[in-house]
């Protein structure tokens, strides 16, 4: 994330939290997003030096302006007008980093070889949520050189309880005896 993206995702979350936004704009935000990145034409479009500003404006109020919050697409047609819009990815990493400290939450990130099912997600969910003291989004991801067990990424933390880590410890305990 850049300094830019900072700085401006930061200012924006001030402003929601001082006009008590905030939850309405960070839902919105993902949901912007997600459009943008399923039609980044769109983006180059808002982006193109032969378009006038006022067309920007114009392509962004109808696009957003009758079902998103008004500091959202004031917030849009900044970073055209400033020539950062592809900066808006950074811009919500900034506001939801802030968001989740304010509000006590964590984003775990799963490994996992197979599907789980619901109650094992719900499961850890509820460990993850007691060990860390806080509110748990969890993504789940599957890969199948995982072997068997769970790789969860907690702020950072890395807990490694798959087959593929205990062999790994294995291996080096056995070379470090032969060594």
């Amino acid at each position: 994330m850049t300094q830019t993206a900072r700085i401006y995702g930061g200012s924006l979350y001030d402003l929601a939290v001082e006009e008590q936004l905030a939850d309405i704009i960070q839902e919105q935000m993902g949901i912007v997003r997600k459009l943008f990145q399923e039609n980044p034409d769109y983006i180059r479009l808002l982006m193109e030096p032969s378009i006038s500003q006022d067309e920007r404006n114009g392509l962004i109020e109808s696009a957003f302006g009758a079902g998103t919050e008004r500091y959202l697409v004031n917030f849009l047609k900044i970073l055209c007008e400033k020539g950062i819009l592809t900066e808006f990815g950074g811009c919500c990493e900034e506001f939801t980093r802030r968001y989740y400290a304010d509000h006590g939450i964590a984003e775990a990130v799963v490994t996992s070889a197979v599907a789980l099912s619901e109650q094992q997600c719900e499961a850890l969910k509820e460990k993850l949520e007691k060990i860390s003291g806080k509110k748990i989004y969890m993504s789940i991801k599957r890969d199948p050189s995982v072997l068997a067990g769970l790789r969860v990424e907690v702020e950072g933390t890395q807990l490694d309880g798959t087959v593929q880590s205990r062999l790994a410890g294995v291996s080096k305990k056995m070379n470090d005896i032969i060594m």
